[in-house]
């Protein structure tokens, strides 16, 4: 049964969402059971459980977004796009954009068994599994680089070229436009990555949070079985995403659990130059992740964080530890200059 304080909490009648899922899914039966699902940041998640179904809907949060951000319908739209492909990703059942259902646009997808594990050191699991579950993460990454987005019909689904300018340029704003306080490392990389961009140019899908945070793996098995929460996602430079998925080799426990200063080889994860040259072999490339792009991965992640500390002075929130999260943006700001100065 719904209570009342549950509808309070979760923001919306889940009476009302039941009703509309069952005339748009029918062979949906049952009561629904719902869950919200904590750890994220950004959009807001909950596990759905009807008799012989179980469903994962994702929305937007309440109240008034950053420009750009929260696009839960493009989310939408490339897991869809992705679903024959090498790509793991979850079945796309269903996109909302009426927000008198629950307040706010919606999609929902079916949802995978699996495991999610937001502590990069991957706890709890044998130093052998360890290995292979990295090996799958950058396999999984190369596989999505790899994609044919124009066959897949998301020529529209960015601007291709010139990727670096421009997303500098749209963080440097999105800074400016959720600052909750002065950071001189922000402004000392807003003047110094525009200066730094590699020659050369490339296209690929790119997902944007690519973290094993956004991984789900087998139940049993090392291995992905889902590629999860494309918010990001767009056409741009695939070393961005990899020098993204490269943070965690740059930023301690503390930080948002990375796994600077762990021991490695106890743990059985490679060394961030055999990652990066697994990754290099799997997608052909000769040339690779330079100062350049972990600097403008950890200044993106900054800028990101310092996003999710404006949703906490504004109330919306997704999480409950946005706040500490929120503080993180300092930490790799100053990661990214010292980087830069070494």
């Amino acid at each position: 049964m719904v209570s009342r304080t549950l509808d309070r909490a979760i923001g919306f009648k889940p009476q009302v969402l039941e009703k509309y899922l069952k005339q748009r899914i029918p062979e949906l039966s049952g009561r629904l059971d719902l869950e919200r699902v904590s750890g994220g940041q950004s959009n807001p998640t909950f596990f759905l459980e009807f008799d012989e179904h179980d469903l994962v809907l994702r929305k937007q949060p309440p109240g008034k977004l950053l420009p750009s951000a929260h696009r839960i319908d493009r989310e939408y739209r490339v897991i869809r796009a992705l679903a024959d492909t090498d790509v793991p990703v979850p079945e796309a059942l269903l996109y909302c954009d009426d927000p008198g259902v629950i307040g706010t646009p919606f999609y929902v997808m079916e949802r995978v068994d699996g495991r999610v594990f937001h502590n990069s050191a991957i706890p709890g699991v044998s130093r052998e599994d360890r290995t292979a579950m990295y090996d799958s993460m950058n396999e999984t990454l190369a596989r999505l680089h790899r994609v044919d987005w124009q066959a897949l019909g998301l020529g529209d689904f960015g601007k291709p070229g010139n990727y670096f300018a421009r997303q500098i340029d749209r963080w440097s704003r999105q800074w400016a436009a959720s600052r909750t306080r002065e950071n001189p490392q922000i402004e000392r990389l807003i003047q110094w990555l525009p200066q730094h961009i590699p020659p050369g140019d490339e296209t690929t899908l790119c997902h944007g949070d690519f973290r094993i945070g956004n991984l789900l793996f087998h139940p049993s098995e090392p291995r992905v079985v889902a590629l999860l929460d494309w918010e990001l996602s767009t056409l741009g430079h695939p070393l961005a995403d990899v020098a993204y998925n490269c943070i965690l080799y740059h930023s301690r426990p503390e930080e948002y659990q990375g796994i600077m200063g762990l021991d490695r080889m106890a743990l059985g994860i490679p060394a961030e130059n055999d990652y990066l040259d697994c990754y290099y072999q799997r997608t052909g490339r000769s040339d690779g992740v330079t100062v350049f792009h972990l600097a403008f991965a950890l200044f993106r992640f900054a800028v990101i964080l310092e996003g999710i500390a404006a949703r906490v002075r504004a109330g919306n929130a997704a999480a409950d530890n946005a706040r500490e999260v929120g503080e993180m943006s300092m930490a790799f700001a100053r990661r990214a200059c010292d980087l830069i100065d070494r």
